[in-house]
């Protein structure tokens, strides 16, 4: 048998999935790395914590799987979009990667859309704000001159760790949508951006596609990895649309929901609807895109709030189902490092409202879990607004996934119907993507039939979605009356 190996590189974790030729997960693992906030604002990334992660969630997948590593044809890696590293000649990181959810270039944001926000729109599909790659290099320039004046390539983070695989510098044109640099219409880097960025175009890798064979596995890499020397490796490209793979959506119409370090509700359509609260992406399928709206922080939400408060997913799972829906008047904002759809509004805070002596850390558990839901809820209503044809049913993707209580939550909020795939993770959807490019399926529609399996789907309560469109009233409220507080912060 042979298999094929997709590493993830997400917000929080790395994780690895091995996938046989016949469609079946032969072993998964994942590792765990931090998120560093050395300031209001700031969030970074280590490359080390990248390596240690490759390194050992390879090893333990192969001594999980006792899969032969002779017989893992390709290697495809992704990660999430817009969070970039720079380096200098050697190729050696000279700053920590900001990640997309950094939010210490506001004012560069600011800027941009007030100098040239309609020209960056019509290049790129997208207005300035914090989450974009030019903003926050303008950020670093401001902040930090000798890193900008001293870098000479700039990579994107599943860049960098394929590089650590091959020896070879390049990215992905779905990947180069995402960072405002990029002439999406034209389909190549932007002179024009870069200038406004204060770099050179030819600081930025070169563009290949998603299912293009870049390198092979190196002798160092093979050390370092347990894997074979001269394994192919795939280019690969971001995390949400591998996750968009994973879960089947490769036709027109269909819908994903994302619980994961942000939230996404994906529709896949045949042209880009652009507006400043949609991101918009090609597919890897021929002629689709992905335009979806994004929650800032979904799972990330219920991360800091475990890391922060105590316990395991499981324990605060079987808590939080104990407490009825709206937590007895106690609810969450999970603007924690500000929101995307429907504000854009980077200078948002989290918050706990309508704390009552009452309340139990039970209580606190679910409100974060409804929080994330009404987020999703107010992206939906963003994309009915905009004409994108949502559907009725949609498969849920990403980590939160996992939890039963979150997967019915988010159902009777969105009042939809959830598709739970026996597996959604975009590590999933990167093996599928090297098998289709090393011809182990010969389409991605093979590739779907023969990969994914449907484990359960969750239809919305009724009278819990007539309770939520209720409290999503108060929930906007609650931000109309706390955003011009935080806009003077």
């Amino acid at each position: 048998m042979k298999y094929l190996l997709g590493i993830d590189f997400g917000g929080g974790a790395s994780k690895a999935t091995l996938l046989s030729y016949d469609g079946k997960i032969a072993a998964e693992h994942s590792v765990e790395y931090p998120t560093l906030h050395p300031e209001a604002g700031a969030c970074e990334q280590a490359p080390a914590d990248w390596v240690r992660a490759l390194s050992e969630n390879i090893q333990v997948l192969l001594d999980k799987s006792g899969v032969d590593p002779v017989d893992i044809s390709a290697v495809a890696v992704d990660s999430a979009t817009h969070t970039f590293l720079p380096c200098d000649k050697d190729l050696s990181p000279l700053y920590n990667a900001i990640h997309w959810t950094d939010s210490r270039s506001v004012t560069q944001a600011r800027a941009l859309r007030a100098q040239c926000g309609e020209r960056i729109f019509e290049l790129t599909f997208h207005k300035p704000d914090t989450v974009w790659t030019l903003p926050q290099l303008l950020w670093l320039r401001e902040n930090h001159p000798d890193v900008l004046e001293k870098t000479r390539y700039i990579f994107f983070e599943k860049d960098y760790i394929r590089y650590l695989l091959t020896g070879v510098y390049c990215t992905d044109c779905i990947e180069a949508q995402g960072s405002m640099l990029y002439d999406t219409r034209a389909g190549k880097w932007s002179e024009e951006l870069c200038d406004l960025a204060g770099i050179s175009v030819d600081m930025l890798p070169p563009v290949v596609k998603p299912t293009d064979t870049v390198g092979s596995i190196t002798a160092e890499a093979a050390r370092l990895t347990g894997l074979c020397e001269g394994t192919p490796v795939i280019c690969g490209t971001t995390d949400t649309v591998m996750e968009v793979l994973a879960a089947g959506a490769i036709i027109k119409g269909a819908t994903t929901v994302k619980l994961a370090t942000a939230g996404r509700i994906c529709v896949i359509t045949d042209k880009p609807y652009p507006d400043r609260d949609v991101v918009n992406y090609s597919h890897v399928a021929e002629g689709l895109w992905y335009p979806g709206s994004a929650t800032k922080a979904a799972a990330s939400s219920l991360r800091w709030y475990r890391d922060t408060f105590g316990g395991d997913y499981r324990e605060l799972d079987v808590g939080a189902e104990a407490v009825s829906v709206g937590c007895d008047g106690l609810m969450f904002h999970p603007y924690i490092n500000g929101e995307l759809t429907p504000y854009a509004d980077p200078k948002l805070c989290g918050s706990f409202i309508g704390i009552r002596s009452t309340h139990t850390k039970a209580h606190f558990t679910r409100s974060v879990l409804e929080g994330v839901a009404f987020s999703l809820l107010h992206s939906k209503k963003k994309l009915l607004f905009l004409g994108v044809p949502c559907a009725t049913h949609a498969t849920l993707i990403g980590g939160g996934a996992k939890s039963r209580l979150w997967a019915q939550i988010v159902a009777d909020c969105l009042d939809m119907e959830l598709e739970i795939t026996e597996s959604s993770d975009s590590s999933l959807g990167s093996a599928m993507l090297a098998g289709v490019a090393v011809g182990a399926f010969d389409s991605f529609d093979e590739a779907v039939k023969k990969c994914i399996h449907v484990k359960c789907r969750v239809k919305p309560i009724p009278e819990n979605t007539k309770r939520y469109n209720e409290i999503f009233e108060e929930y906007v409220r609650v931000h109309d009356a706390l955003a011009p507080i935080y806009a003077q912060r």
